[in-house]
């Protein structure tokens, strides 16, 4: 296994600690005017989604995570598991809804994602950033009522609820971006 000296070091790196997955979400260069140089980190553990500051000196070193993104292709839910395909060797890999998220908003059936492995066990996934979703229920829209930023909540395929203009009527189909959970616009179908 390599690993990072602290002048590797850089936002987005993923590295071991203590044999758990990090990513170093933000780095800082600190040069006191005597002594070593510092690097001020903050780390994300991709298994429980805590964050960690740590401080290291220069001429320290990191392990480098055994951890693989992977594209994969969402099959279905079951309960509280979500089962995902690797389109190319064909494994099948069960994600519990904790793992999943809040991204189980956005997940159709069929559709691409992103999936986070350590040492080949599933721990995160990643939806595409816009989803086009039907829309299954909403409350009309009052006639007459056009004022600006008028939103009401809708009730997509998945089960999720979206803020959405006034406008948006069911059946309509809108893309929502997934890393904001914001309406983006209608589709034309």
């Amino acid at each position: 296994m390599g690993t990072y000296k602290t002048s590797d070091f850089r936002k987005g790196l993923k590295v071991q600690i203590d044999g758990e997955p990090y990513l170093m979400t933000e780095m800082n260069f600190v040069k006191p005017g005597k002594g070593n140089a510092l690097y001020k980190c903050r780390l994300k553990n991709l298994i429980r989604g805590t964050v960690l500051q740590k401080t290291y000196k220069g001429g320290d070193a990191l392990e480098t995570a055994d951890v693989e993104e992977t594209d994969v292709q969402y099959l279905y839910r079951q309960g509280e598991t979500f089962v995902f395909m690797d389109n190319e060797t064909y494994d099948q890999f069960e994600l519990s809804a904790e793992q999943v998220d809040d991204n189980w908003k956005y997940l159709k059936e069929g559709m691409k994602c992103q999936m986070v492995l350590f040492n080949d066990n599933p721990i995160t996934m990643t939806p595409p950033n816009q989803v086009d979703l039907l829309v299954e229920y909403c409350e009309p829209g009052a006639k007459g009522d056009t004022a600006t930023n008028v939103t009401k909540p809708v009730k997509v395929e998945t089960g999720a609820e979206i803020l959405a203009p006034a406008f948006i009527n069911q059946d309509d189909v809108i893309r929502v971006d997934t890393r904001t959970g914001d309406y983006v616009e209608r589709v034309k179908t």
